[in-house]
């Protein structure tokens, strides 16, 4: 096999220790070897630069998590993102470390096989300013700090009340993170090519309280109701901000997508099967 001319500028983002800064430092190599311009990313801040948006592929070597961070930083560029699986589950990040370099000259050997999923953009507002805007690949989440025994939020699809949800919180999901969070708190499986919203309550009060499948025309606004309590709004796990009465967090669908390099010889099923033991 041989990497298609199409391919002239890579990057590696590596995860912040040393079994993945070694891998990285020998995969770099290797593309270099294979006549390819190539550079190991270490600081996050450095995925920001101008610079960036001239790759043509970046390889994330961590877990998912690490996956999540490049493409909170690089997804308005439009860079397709090829996950190397150092960590435990990996859902997103799907080539194994042990069959690494056959794998990767494999995908470079023709045109990518490219998965588009549809990312959130959460805003949060205090006393009518925003406080901050971000745009994720997983979730944005809304849960009770350690000192408070439950959290009130009140959930709105667009100018519409839903309900007031009471209990550790609510997690508002893509169909990339319905595998996550939203899961474990009782969520469905969402197919990741989908474009809606997985509205997930967290450990309700209310036994009626259920998850939903939500069309993203209409943002989904979620209103801390509880008096003299706090929460925190987290975003796809990693950032966390301190939530108080009476803020309002939006969330919408972003208008930028992640591009998920599949390996071609593996469908979704196929990847649910191996990481959720199905038989």
């Amino acid at each position: 096999m041989s990497i298609l001319p199409i391919y002239k500028k890579v990057a590696i983002f590596s995860k912040n220790s040393k079994d993945a800064k070694e891998f990285s430092k020998d995969l770099n190599l290797w593309f270099k070897s294979k006549g390819l311009e190539s550079e190991v990313i270490e600081d996050v801040k450095d995925l920001e630069k101008e610079s960036i948006k001239n790759l043509d592929i970046l390889f994330v070597v961590g877990g998912d998590g690490t996956l999540l961070i490049a493409s909170r930083r690089v997804s308005k560029y439009g860079i397709p993102l090829v996950g190397i699986n150092l960590g435990r589950l990996g859902f997103l990040t799907e080539v194994a470390k042990e069959d690494a370099f056959r794998q990767v000259e494999e995908l470079l050997s023709k045109p990518l096989c490219v998965s588009k999923r549809m990312m959130l953009r959460a805003t949060l507002k205090r006393d009518g300013k925003e406080i901050l805007t971000a745009d994720v690949l997983n979730d944005v989440i809304v849960n009770k700090a350690i000192i408070a025994r439950i959290v009130d939020v009140a959930v709105y699809v667009g100018d519409r009340y839903i309900t007031t949800y009471n209990g550790d919180g609510v997690i508002v999901s893509t169909p990339t993170g319905s595998t996550g969070y939203a899961l474990s708190a009782g969520g469905p499986i969402v197919y990741p090519s989908l474009d809606v919203f997985v509205l997930v309550p967290i450990c309700s009060h209310t036994l009626t309280a259920r998850p939903m499948i939500l069309p993203t025309y209409e943002p989904i606004t979620i209103k801390m109701v509880s008096e003299n309590k706090d929460a925190w709004l987290t975003l796809d796990g990693q950032e966390g901000t301190q939530l108080f009465y009476g803020d309002e967090i939006i969330v919408k669908q972003s208008p930028y997508y992640a591009y998920i390099v599949r390996t071609p010889n593996k469908s979704y099923f196929d990847i649910l099967r191996e990481k959720m033991n199905w038989r």
